[in-house]
């Protein structure tokens, strides 16, 4: 259980490690802010395409078949990263690692559960979330370090990602399977997105907020690192690495934190945080001061871990079993669309209006979707009290 947790974590460092690591190749290659915002984004094409069609196939064919594709590809990633010669190599890498993740994430989060024994199965599921959040936080901010301390940051980076990563492949090659071969494999394959109606509601409700924190998400990994150089005018390695770092981090304690807070108080508090963090961004952006944005991004990354963990505890136990596939596949929909779509819209204007209209225009709107969900929100409460 610890290999694969370990394992699991490396595919997200190397997702995170991009956060500095897309402003430190900008400055190697000089691209536009659009291809920078392009490379971050397609990451959630891959991530959205293996998601939806491998998901749920080590259901069928067992977790050990399906990680070890996924971590094969995942070390074809980091090679095409360490080959990297200008930014078509690393959109192609970008894209080849969210498809790495896509295919993982479920058969690694199973596989924690059922690798832990009996009475430690929630320590697997804690492992999962912390792996995800946790290494996409540590990841930028390892590589901010490398980018700052050594003049080889992305061979280093990479070299000791692709070593993790062939040593938990071997790892998993020569672990036991945990989980029972069903038939329907290839039907698994066909991307499933369904609401059922019990909870259509629920989804309604909790869609906009959850757009609005991946956004915000979106906003800390794809364009606060570069407006470390572009807007606040610091050429800091380090610096881009802790503006990529603070919100995940902030994320995973906080989804801990309120795994057991009730999940209606939960959403309002996330709502909250999450307005009081983008105006805080905003606001940092306006004043030219990094210091407040980092806060306002760290007080956006509380608002991720409740409001999302809250959407999936509301959401979830309203369909059946065997209706949960198709409502993971439309929270999924959701959120990447939300992560990728709207950073390349602000990078394609950043060029036009500037970069911090570009931004703060970007974060405003997180705001107005965040009080949609507020309002959808206290209207289901006073609907539960009647």
């Amino acid at each position: 259980m610890a290999g694969a947790a370990i394992t699991f974590t490396a595919l997200y460092l190397a997702a995170g490690a991009l956060t500095p690591l897309l402003v430190f190749y900008q400055e190697q290659w000089d691209f536009a802010p659009s291809l920078l915002a392009l490379a971050f984004a397609v990451y959630a094409v891959g991530f959205l395409a293996a998601v939806l069609t491998v998901g749920s196939l080590s259901d069928h064919v067992g977790r050990r078949p399906v990680l070890i594709g996924a971590l094969v590809v995942q070390i074809a990633s980091n090679l095409t990263f360490l080959a990297a010669s200008g930014v078509g190599w690393v959109i192609a890498g970008r894209i080849i690692q969210g498809v790495a993740s896509g295919a993982a994430t479920a058969a690694f989060t199973a596989a924690l559960v059922e690798l832990a024994a009996p009475n430690r199965k929630r320590l697997g599921t804690i492992l999962g979330s912390v792996g995800l959040t946790g290494g996409l936080g540590f990841g930028s901010l390892l590589a901010g370090l490398a980018i700052q301390l050594t003049p080889a940051a992305n061979s280093i980076i990479f070299v000791v990602l692709t070593v993790v990563t062939i040593f938990g492949t071997v790892l998993v090659v020569l672990s036991p399977e945990t989980a029972t071969r069903v038939p329907g494999a290839l039907h698994s394959l066909v991307p499933r997105i369904a609401l059922p109606p019990a909870t259509r509601r629920e989804f309604a409700a909790a869609a906009p907020v959850v757009a609005a924190v991946w956004m915000l998400a979106g906003l800390s990994g794809g364009l606060a690192p570069s407006m470390v150089r572009s807007v606040f005018h610091l050429n800091s390695g380090l610096l881009n690495g802790v503006a990529g770092f603070v919100a995940p981090a902030t994320s995973a304690v906080v989804g801990l934190a309120f795994a057991r807070v009730d999940s209606r108080r939960a959403m309002t508090w996330g709502i909250y945080a999450s307005i009081v963090g983008a105006v805080g961004i905003i606001t940092g952006v306006l004043a030219g001061s990094l210091a407040v944005m980092i806060i306002g991004q760290a007080i956006a990354g509380v608002g991720f871990g409740a409001a999302f963990t809250a959407a999936l505890q509301l959401i979830f136990p309203l369909a059946a079993p065997h209706q949960r596939a198709g409502v993971v596949a439309a929270i999924y929909l959701v959120s990447y669309l939300a992560l990728g779509i709207p950073v390349v819209i602000a990078g394609q204007l950043t060029g036009p209006i500037g970069a911090v209209a570009a931004v703060t225009s970007y974060t405003a709107l997180t705001v107005v979707l965040a009080f949609v969900s507020l309002i959808a929100q206290l209207r289901l409460k006073r609907r539960t009290h009647a």
